[in-house]
């Protein structure tokens, strides 16, 4: 049996029977307006590398106090990350990037090919330790705040996002906020950061299910950074591709009901897959946020391997997110795959619930 080491190993594969609660995709339809007034040639040709105007305007009236010059529309938010880090790089060298562990996996590399390091606070019970987080942000230059995080699903509270967004404003430390699952809270309203030193990134992603389109874009008040990123993506991506700009245009006229319909149906899914797991022995958090959970399971390396060779079911290595001795599900499938899924599951643990423990 092959060993599986990194979620490269997973991302594409669909059908044949298996059950994924791997990749983050939403599953759900975007919203049809997006299909609408395509035909336009100028949607064929070279566009701004900062992103159309149209569509930074849009995005202007989203945010308080903000500008069309102050966004840059990227390759989903994964290019928004890699730029962003670059930026600091080039305007500050190799300093240090405080990160909360468990993390998002591509977190640590994109740091580090950006000539950036990596310094990590973990989290007590899939929320940030203040406490630790004041000791070791003295040492670095950035900060990367996820809320609601992907793995662990878990949002911050609001008293500790302000802590730190005048920490570092005192401190003229730089946040990078990834907010992609900002729509994706159960509990509340998204808690904005604000402030000169603050980078936020976000996509249309995981909002309306258009993940393939790459749309992503990272909004500063910081007018030295977004110039020397807008400088960056001149020589690496140029432009975004404008199609995909005007779907995501016409996916912001989407009434907020499509929106909240969406959020519900995830809350759903949460609620059974969470519940399940429980009932079965397993020791996790419920999520607030996002569409994920991370449940213990001792040989995490063991348990992916074995549950997609024997059960055709795909979960992710908490080692893959700094966090061993776990294992990530997404619940971004419907609920009778869910519940096959679980089935499966639950077959597999069968004679290993001291794993659980």
């Amino acid at each position: 049996m092959k060993k599986i080491t990194s979620p490269a190993a997973f991302i594409g594969i669909n059908g044949d029977g298996v059950i994924s609660f791997g990749s983050g995709q939403p599953d759900l339809p975007p919203p049809k307006n997006i299909f609408t007034h395509l035909e336009a040639p100028r949607l064929f040709k070279y566009g701004l590398i900062q992103g159309e105007e149209n569509l930074r305007e849009a995005l202007a009236k989203e945010y308080p106090q903000a500008r069309p010059q102050d966004f840059v529309v990227t390759n989903g938010a994964s290019e928004a990350l890699d730029l962003a880090f670059r930026a600091i790089y080039e305007l500050h060298g190799n300093v240090g990037v405080l990160v909360c562990r468990p993390y998002y996996y591509s977190y640590p590399p994109i740091i580090e090919l950006a000539g950036l390091t990596p310094v990590y606070t973990d989290l007590i019970e899939g929320k940030i330790d203040l406490q630790d987080f004041e000791k070791k942000v003295r040492g670095v230059k950035a900060v990367l705040i996820n809320s609601p995080s992907n793995p662990t699903g878990r949002v911050e509270e609001l008293q500790t996002l302000r802590a730190i967004e005048k920490l570092c404003a005192k401190r003229g430390i730089y946040i990078v906020s990834d907010e992609v699952y900002k729509d994706l809270i159960y509990g509340r309203e998204n808690y904005l950061i604000k402030g000169k030193n603050v980078i936020t990134i976000n996509s249309f992603s995981k909002t309306y299910s258009m993940c393939g389109l790459r749309i992503g874009y990272l909004w500063s008040r910081d007018r030295q950074l977004v110039d020397k990123v807008v400088d960056i993506k001149v020589h690496t991506s140029m432009n975004t591709n404008l199609l995909g700009q005007e779907m995501a245009l016409h996916a912001m006229h989407t009434p907020r009901a499509f929106i909240k319909k969406q959020r519900a149906i995830w809350q759903e899914r949460r609620d059974i897959l969470y519940g399940g797991l429980i009932s079965l022995g397993f020791d996790l958090w419920k999520p607030e946020g996002a569409f994920y959970v991370l449940p213990r399971i001792k040989n995490s390396n063991r348990v992916v391997s074995e549950l997609y060779h024997k059960h055709k079911v795909i979960v992710y290595d908490g080692e893959w997110f700094g966090a061993p001795g776990r294992i990530r599900l997404s619940y971004a499938l419907d609920v009778e795959k869910i519940k096959e899924g679980l089935a499966r599951i639950k077959k597999y643990i069968r004679g290993k619930e001291a794993w659980l423990k």
